[in-house]
């Protein structure tokens, strides 16, 4: 089968259209924006790339156009490909049918940890000989890759992200339901994606759309801490399921140990050890999850335990970009306030009184953008020494200004690069951790500080 991709340069529909090859499909895309990292991977694949979405691209006559969900009607080709009743669909349906139809799919859903939860299950089952396939909306360090059809043998495992998003422009329910898990994870539910849900009210309804696909013979692990997520499962539950968190009542506990390292407690019984370097409780969370769905398809807790030892992380969370004069520079994908919150917290809990902590954000998500979450980001950022904002009121919408205003002097915000990055470098002692977060590439700041930084 021969498939064009609109939209394959995103992370999501790169690794559809990796798997699609893997798979031996003939594929082919287009993107608005089709430049390296993504453009240099995927034509590493032998895929095609096209610069836009000019509807003379249905001369190349593909069996199934498939349609990732940034692309929206009055799109030149999407109309193109409607007006001639050329066959379409998402990438989700796309995936569900062709790639995941026969297998056990383990899937992450939440707002926040997923793609950290998914290397971390992924990496599990890797180290127990199942050599599952995955697509994870980030690069585990352990792997190196985005997404894969299987590891070394056929597996009958399949590990993905299940993102809460819309589908398509013609299917607006959440990605995750066309996956049919057999495992799900549940990490956490918060407001997000303000630019498609009303309320958390309508993003609940989605979740409790996943718990509706998963069979009775499966199991749903969900953060029993989470009021929200406790309101999804009262609305109806089939399968299995069993809790995690720091609550009393929870299945899945952990008890923490000094440095990063906790013991696992299932029903009040120890079952292991994970010792590792991770940093931050979020993590600790995200490893129960992971832990528990592991067990769901065999692995014992005491193996899932030690292979997470061997866990390398994800690119973009908490990744060191560099050390400069012993000042650190960090990368991490934190843009929803509960996430900066986590991340500087967790840095924080790391380094303790050992050097400041300079907090760079670029608040660029479509749910900050429309200015839904600006109140919170003072509160997110109140572990941070000094922190550097970027964004201009006519690209936010709002003024980051102001919103950054309650934290005081700590707080600077700009709308040129060169005059952050020069800022930045100024206020830089020997000792500090300067924490990136950004949803998007920052305009390479990251290397434009280690280049400043050892002038």
């Amino acid at each position: 089968m021969h498939i064009h991709i609109l939209g394959i340069c995103g992370t999501f529909m790169g690794g559809l259209a990796v798997l699609a090859k893997e798979a031996g499909h003939r594929v082919t895309g287009c993107d608005a924006n089709v430049y390296p990292p993504m453009s240099t991977q995927l034509e590493a694949q032998g895929i095609e790339l096209i610069q836009g979405f000019g509807p003379e691209q249905t001369a190349l006559h593909p069996d199934l156009y498939v349609i990732g969900n940034v692309v929206s009607r009055g799109n030149p080709l999407v109309e193109e490909i409607l007006n001639r009743s050329l066959p379409y669909t998402s990438g989700p349906q796309w995936i569900g049918e062709h790639i995941l139809r026969n297998k056990w799919v383990l899937a992450v859903a939440g707002t926040h940890g997923k793609t950290t939860t998914s290397a971390m299950l992924a990496w599990i089952l890797d180290d127990a000989g199942y050599a599952p396939g995955f697509l994870i909306g980030g690069v585990p360090m352990n792997f190196g890759i985005s997404a894969r059809l299987s590891g070394a043998t056929d597996s009958d495992f399949f590990v993905i992200e299940a993102d809460e998003y819309d589908t398509a422009f013609f299917d607006k329910r959440s990605k995750f339901v066309h996956y049919h898990a057999k495992t799900a994870v549940m990490n956490n539910l918060e407001y997000d994606h303000a630019d498609i849900f009303p309320d958390i009210g309508a993003i609940e309804t989605q979740f409790h759309h996943l718990v509706r696909t998963v069979p009775g013979i499966g199991r749903l692990v969900f953060n029993g801490d989470e009021a929200s997520l406790g309101r999804v499962m009262k609305r109806g539950c089939w399968s299995e399921h069993e809790s995690f968190g720091a609550g009393e009542h929870v299945d899945w506990s952990m008890v923490e140990h000094q440095g990063g390292d906790f013991d696992v407690v299932f029903n009040g019984v120890h079952q292991g050890t994970v010792q590792w370097g991770l940093s931050g409780r979020h993590n600790r969370a995200n490893a129960l999850a992971a832990i528990a769905a592991a067990r769901h398809v065999g692995v014992p807790v005491a193996q899932a335990a030690a292979a997470l030892a061997r866990f390398e992380s994800v690119k973009r969370r908490m990744e060191v970009r560099g050390v400069v004069n012993r000042i650190t520079v960090y990368d991490d994908f934190a843009h929803h306030p509960t996430a900066i919150a986590t991340t500087v917290g967790g840095l924080r809990q790391k380094i303790g009184n050992q050097g400041r902590i300079l907090a760079v954000l670029e608040p660029r998500s479509n749910t900050m953008k429309l200015g839904a979450m600006k109140d919170a980001l003072p509160g997110s950022l109140k572990d941070a020494d000094l922190v550097f904002g970027f964004g201009s009121q006519q690209a936010l919408g709002w003024s980051l200004a102001d919103a950054l205003r309650p934290l005081g002097a700590i707080a600077h915000s700009f709308d040129q690069l060169d005059f952050l990055v020069n800022a930045i470098v100024q206020a830089a002692q020997p000792g500090d951790h300067i924490l990136v977060m950004s949803n998007g590439g920052f305009g390479g700041i990251h290397q434009q500080l280690l280049e400043a930084l050892a002038l």
